[in-house]
């Protein structure tokens, strides 16, 4: 994955600030993102108004939504005309990559902002890094912090006093100690847990992955600062690193994934046996704790406490910080009413009263005349004294090195690609396309390819109903080390063409139990399934009674400590995707589904998905 290092070092983090994490990815990406503010949300219509677009990172969504609102109703003016202040989710990563290319394709991506609010404020100086390599200006010039919050180590309660926390301080070499002992939790007296399991984010999706890394690196060496490029390359630091991930679950492109089925495991009373720590930020904690894993309360959902809480653990080498800034663009298509504008909601959104609503959302002031107060207590599974250890932001090719060790480093995946060539999928794109579905998927899959690294096992595998010899799927190429056979899979993917009907069911238990029945305990095992339709093999009133079976099975091998864990991570593509029933299945298995429903967006999608490898 190393084609994706340049693009998001931008998980530079502000040290001495308490800053957070970045918990998304382009907007249909985020199978937890909020959908986009509606003009009501905001207080009616901007009308003749100067509109303030901002580009914000999803965590916040919400609370810049709400400040939105009552800065519109307030009629705030700049010279003579009204402002309005319109916010809309964009992962930090995804716009950082907009903003390089001058924001294409308002109609897909939303309008181009005025005000940028990433999750770090590294990430604006990756992208005028990469505007002066392409003999461009800067853009993000002028940057204030709005919220912060530190990255943590979430671990179940009962786990952390195991291990004798907060008495005992935990660090990430206590993390790789525990991962390598083949005792597992049994050493200290919970067999029953089974071995240490670390759930981690992709480092060039999510910022919290890439603090994490960043911190690993730092324990290695035993440095808070001035980590070099020579460091990573010691022999004794690349053994920590490749401790760290080996003990990782799978990779996720956002913590929410990892978060939502934390939760229902706990439902299931299976909390424990799902991972022991996550990399997340310290507003996770409180959410979660407080019965909201993934901070997004639907209209008329309850939060209902987890019967096993979450303890934020602050590793004791030290940690990293980021701090949601608001960042005003000097931009081609930022005018100078638009600035002044954007200004005026900045300072706005600093004045004390308004940071008191950062509390309510979890996170720690930006302005420092605001004390940090509930909910960050002890009672929420945080701690607000700590962190007592700041580790110091490494320069932008000590990042950019950090990302290719990783790439070489990270646990080694085997994949199966399930994909639905149905009839369906010839269908156009969109109206007026020269396109089919099955064109745009195809190019997906086929770019998603250079995601995987040569000795990551992927295999290729179609369904529908009328194949040959009556089977209603076709292995194309058996799960093996991609190296060899890329370009084979790329042209066979190429190659495909629409069949006839969907059954979703029985390709989804048949691909399942193959990977099961091959299952290998040092890699990541994993199945990504991409349909645009609904079940339609079988007879329609057996339907929910043939899923229900079919979900059953699936979860017999997602929970337990003596299992197998395949997780299948489905695609709804297209508009007629039956996207309730295949989170079902995502779920059922410990996984994420992710929502393809514009076609246009599959690409990402696909990307988002390989992510979790």
């Amino acid at each position: 994955m190393k084609k994706l290092a340049v693009a998001v070092v931008a998980g530079l983090l502000v040290a001495g600030c308490s800053g957070d994490v970045d918990l998304g990815q382009p907007d249909p990406v985020d199978p937890t993102a909020e959908p986009t503010p509606t003009t009501a949300d905001l207080g009616g219509d901007p009308g003749d108004c100067v509109v303030v677009d901002v580009a914000v990172s999803s965590e916040k969504i919400a609370l810049i939504t709400e400040l939105a609102r009552v800065y519109n109703e307030a009629d705030n003016q700049v010279g003579g005309r009204c402002v309005f202040v319109r916010p809309r989710s964009k992962a930090s990563g995804a716009a950082a990559t907009l903003l390089t290319q001058g924001w294409p394709e308002p109609e897909a991506n939303g309008e181009p902002p005025v005000i940028w609010s990433p999750a770090a404020s590294g990430w604006g100086a990756i992208v005028n890094q990469r505007l002066d390599d392409q003999g461009q200006p800067p853009v993000a010039t002028e940057s204030r912090p709005f919220m912060l919050t530190p990255l943590v180590i979430a671990m179940p309660e009962p786990m952390a006093d195991a291990l004798g926390y907060p008495e005992t301080p935990i660090g990430f070499a206590d993390i790789v100690a525990l991962a390598e002992d083949p005792e597992g939790w049994a050493k200290f007296g919970h067999p029953e847990w089974g071995p240490f399991r670390l759930g981690k984010t992709n480092p060039n999706f999510s910022t919290s992955g890439l603090n994490f890394t960043v911190a690993q690196y730092y324990a290695a060496t035993g440095k808070t600062s001035d980590l070099t490029v020579e460091d990573l390359e010691r022999p004794e630091v690349e053994a920590f690193a490749e401790g760290v991930e080996s003990s990782v679950v799978h990779y996720g492109d956002i913590t929410m994934t990892f978060l939502n089925n934390w939760f229902r495991a706990d439902a299931r009373g299976t909390a424990l046996t799902y991972v022991s720590a996550v990399a997340v930020e310290e507003k996770s904690i409180i959410d979660y704790n407080a019965g909201n894993p993934d901070g997004v309360l639907a209209p008329g959902e309850e939060p209902r406490p987890p019967k096993v809480p979450l303890v934020a653990v602050y590793p004791r080498e030290g940690t990293l910080y980021s701090d949601n800034p608001l960042i005003v663009l000097d931009a081609p298509w930022v005018d100078e009413a638009e600035t002044e504008a954007a200004r005026s909601f900045t300072d706005f959104v600093l004045r004390p009263e308004n940071q008191a609503k950062v509390l309510e959302f979890g996170f720690r002031p930006g302005n420092p005349s605001v004390p940090v107060a509930a909910p960050i207590v002890a009672a929420n599974g945080v701690d607000p004294d700590q962190p007592q250890a700041v580790l110091d932001v490494p320069e932008p090719d000590v990042l950019v090195r950090v990302l290719d060790k990783w790439a070489e480093q990270r646990k080694t995946a085997r994949v199966m690609l399930v994909i639905d060539v149905s009839g369906s999928m010839a269908e156009e794109a969109a109206a007026g396309s020269s396109d089919t579905k099955l064109d745009l998927a195809k190019r997906a899959a086929i770019a998603s390819l250079d995601e995987f690294k040569d000795d990551d096992e992927v295999g290729l595998r179609i369904f529908s109903t009328d194949l040959p010899d009556g089977a209603f799927y076709l292995d194309l190429l058996a799960v093996a080390p991609i190296g060899p056979q890329r370009q084979a899979l790329a042209d066979r993917i190429d190659g495909l063409v629409p069949v006839q009907g969907t059954p979703l069911y029985d390709v989804t238990a048949a691909s399942y139990t193959a990977m099961v029945d091959t299952f290998d305990p040092a890699l990541i095992n994993a199945i990504v399934l991409l349909t645009d339709g609904r079940n339609d093999d079988g007879i329609p009133e057996d339907d929910q009674e043939q899923l229900d079976g079919l979900l059953d099975g699936l979860r017999v091998g997602s929970e337990g400590v003596n299992t197998t864990p395949v997780r299948i991570f489905p695609i709804a593509y297209g508009a007629d995707a039956d996207l309730a029933t295949l989170r079902r299945i995502a779920e059922a298995t410990n996984a994420a589904a992710y929502d393809a429903s514009n076609p246009d967006t599959i690409e990402q999608v696909f990307t988002a998905v390989v992510s979790n490898f």
